[in-house]
């Protein structure tokens, strides 16, 4: 069974929840991750809606289906996922510390829709995601989780996390930067155009 600590049916959920957002990011049916996994689609199926107990041996099976690693599929969200930024009022500069990576990708987006729950709106692929608020608010649906992330906030999770990101009370513009297997995901689950 999947070792648990005492926010067992936080970690259990989201793992479910993973599971279901990876799968519909490839565009699988149940049929086609059952097949890819060697389970039986009313297994796999029992495993999403939480009608059947999380075996390690099933998760592992998962994982590699997934094209990703347990302990990314289990993973848990980070408490500091929304920062402020560090003023240097000498310079007059914002400074919002981002972990470096030779790979990552910036983008620019305005957003006018709201964040979406709905399983085919959230997303969930290898990488890290990192991302400041230029103008308006921002919401960020994290897991089972939502974030209010404000005018000159960011934020930076695991991408892992079946998330989604919209504009609360009006437009808001965002400034995204993506590691590489961010990227990846973001390039072949894209929904909407990026904002010019």
């Amino acid at each position: 069974m999947l070792p648990m600590t005492q926010d067992d049916g936080d970690l259990d959920g989201l793992v479910r929840k993973r599971i279901r957002a990876l799968r519909v990011a490839q565009g699988w049916s149940l049929e086609e991750l059952a097949a890819r996994a060697r389970l039986s689609q009313s297994t796999l199926s029992r495993i999403e809606n939480g009608h059947r107990r999380l075996a390690l041996d099933q998760l592992v099976t998962l994982a590699r289906a997934l094209d990703t690693s347990l302990d990314q599929l289990v993973e848990t969200a980070a408490d500091d996922v929304v920062s402020s930024p560090m003023t240097d009022a000498t310079h007059g500069l914002m400074r919002w510390p981002v972990k470096y990576d030779p790979g990552m990708t910036v983008v620019r987006r305005r957003m006018t829709e709201p964040a979406s729950d709905h399983p085919g709106r959230m997303r969930a692929h290898p990488g890290r995601e990192w991302l400041v608020v230029l103008s308006g608010t921002a919401t960020l649906l994290l897991g089972n989780r939502r974030f209010r992330v404000e005018t000159h906030q960011s934020a930076e999770f695991p991408t892992m996390l079946p998330h989604s990101i919209g504009a609360e009370g009006g437009p808001c513009e965002i400034l995204g930067i993506f590691d590489r297997d961010a990227r990846r995901g973001h390039q072949t689950g894209e929904t909407e155009p990026p904002a010019r």
